[in-house]
Order: structure tokens, then sequence, then C-alpha cells
């Protein structure tokens, strides 16, 4: 008879990625294992092609009526990655064991906001394989995992021509403006890059992606806002090199285990959160020993200093030195 498991992570893109190595894991090492997932109603793009989860549970306005159709399910666990209210109103709803992520928040804001780093040392992934310690589950060292339906692989043959042997991906997504590094970084990198390049990131990265365009036209490929996630997971998966804010497709590279340049504003690595490359690495960069960093482990709409300079005092030349050594 099988063992049936109920994962809970809500949102959002990145940190469903970093859930991935629970869900192999679990079902690899715990052969009784039969794995559901509930997660909000929009990410299912991230969830539906990951041959590890039996059931995708969906839930969009109303949390209770989803806790009663789980309850048909009859769970003998609960292992729940994202840890807040509502992932408590399920678990109190369903009222089986329950195994929970510790989210650390104590420590996270005295790193925030006294500048105290007591965080372990480690990545978060770690953190979220510890909730199956209890079944003798241990991290298999795969990394992450992404996978993408037949229908959202994205043809390199539609690219241009001078774009199919290669290119270079710019992440300017990331949901505050302090995670993103500023429009003018990009000038002297696109114009000095040896590879084509490419822009990915949501609507609201638009109308910076409109300007960088206009710098370099031809060189550039704006796909911002035009995209579904998976079909810039296509893309990421097939570039040579790719450079990104701290943000959902930064993880997503990881899984697919790119040569990654990952640039860090008002965040930190120290908070875990980093790109998971076991056995590889990739590099990070970043203004150290600015007195009002990090500032919070999500990010603001403008900076609270108004100087923003953990991000314009990122220095570009590193960023091109990193492109020409990797290329």
């Amino acid at each position: 008879m099988k063992t049936k498991f109920l994962i809970i992570r809500f949102s959002s893109i990145g940190d469903i990625v970093l859930t991935s190595p629970v869900v192999r894991c679990l079902k690899n090492q715990f052969p009784e294992a039969e794995i559901h997932y509930l997660t909000k109603r929009r990410n299912l793009d991230l969830l539906e092609a990951n041959p590890y989860i039996e059931k995708i549970h969906l839930f969009g306005d109303s949390l209770t009526e989803t806790i009663q159709l789980l309850k048909a399910e009859k769970f003998d666990y609960v292992i729940d990655l994202h840890n807040n209210l509502r992932s408590l109103r399920v678990k109190l709803g369903l009222k089986v064991k329950s195994l929970s992520f510790n989210k650390l928040n104590i420590r996270k804001l005295l790193l925030t906001k006294l500048r105290i780093n007591t965080m372990p040392n480690g990545h978060i992934v770690d953190r979220n394989l510890e909730t199956l310690s209890h079944f003798k589950v241990v991290n298999d060292g795969k990394g992450l995992d992404h996978f993408i339906l037949n229908e959202d692989e994205f043809p390199i043959s539609q690219l241009p021509e001078r774009f199919r042997n290669g290119y270079l991906v710019l992440v300017l997504a990331g949901t505050y403006f302090t995670k993103r590094m500023p429009v003018e970084k990009y000038r002297r990198l696109i114009s000095e890059s040896q590879l084509p390049v490419i822009l990915l990131g949501g609507k609201s990265e638009r109308p910076m992606a409109s300007i960088i365009v206009d710098w370099k036209v031809g060189n550039v490929l704006d796909f911002t806002g035009k995209l579904r996630i998976n079909q810039s997971a296509s893309l990421v998966k097939n570039a040579k090199l790719v450079i990104s804010n701290d943000t959902g497709l930064m993880h997503i590279a990881a899984a697919y285990h790119k040569k990654i340049l990952s640039v860090w504003g008002n965040t930190s690595p120290e908070l875990g959160m980093y790109p998971y490359l076991p056995g590889e690495g990739s590099e990070m960069l970043e203004v150290k020993d600015l007195p009002c960093r990090p500032c919070s482990k999500l990010g603001y709409h403008k900076c609270p200093k108004k100087h923003f300079r953990c991000m314009n005092n990122i220095p570009e030349q590193q960023i091109l030195e990193w492109v020409k050594r990797e290329f």
C-alpha cells in the first residue's frame, strides 16, 4: 500500500523550483511514496511535467474548498515547505502528521535589520530536505529539476540565424525594483558582448527592455512579457551563458546546469538562495561591505536609503570579464 504525501509550496517561481530535490529524493528513496503537490493555480506550469508527482492540487480564491477536496485523498503525511498561515490552515484541516520547513525568520530579521548574520552555512535546498529526515531521505546530490512539456519548447529554428550558434540570456526580472540591475548597466555589456543577447522577464520589465533594444538593434532579442514561463525556461536551457538578478529564472538556469553570473542588490546570497549547483558552483557579483545591505529578504519598490549603491556600484567590467572568460 502506498504512503500518500502532500507537499505544500504556494509560491513563487524560484521557491517552487527549489523544492524539486525534495520531490525527487522522496520519490526515489521512499519506494511506497505517492506524491501530491499543493500550490496556487498560476503555478501549474512549473509542476505539470514533473514525473515524480502523481497529482497536483490547485487553489484560487477559496482555500476552504480546496481543503475539503484534499480531505478525500486521505493523506498520510503533509510536508509543509511554505510554513505560513495558509499552510497551517491546510494542516489543521487535514489532521494528519505533518513536517514543516524551518523558515528561520528571526535569523533573517537579524541579518536584514541589524546586519547580524546567524544564518546557517548552506543552501535553502538542504534545509528543505531536512524535513524528510524522519524518513531517512538524504540529498542525492543531483541538484534542481525543471521539466517542460514538448509544446512549451521554444524552437531554436525560429530565432535569427546568428542566435542559433549560441546566445547570452539576460534575465531582467525581479519582483522588486531593488533586486533589478539598473538599465544603464546593460549598455556596455551588450555593446561589447561576443554573443547575441536575449532579454527575458515579465511585463513589468518591458519598458526597461525597450530602452535596451534601442541601444543595440540587431544584436538583441526582447522576449520580456511575451512568453509563458516554460517558453522562457526553454530559452534559458539552450543558452550559452545566463546573467540574472536574484529571481526565479536564475534557479531554473541552475536546474539546467548553465553557467550563471548572478547579480545581487538588496538581497544577499547569505540568505541561502543563490544558484544551487552542487559540485559545479556559479559566480556571484555583489557590492560587499555596504552597511545597509542586505536590507530585506525580498526587496522594495525603491531604495530605502535613496542611493541604491548595492546595484549602482556593481562593476560592469567584472561582468564583461566573466562573459569573455566563460564563452
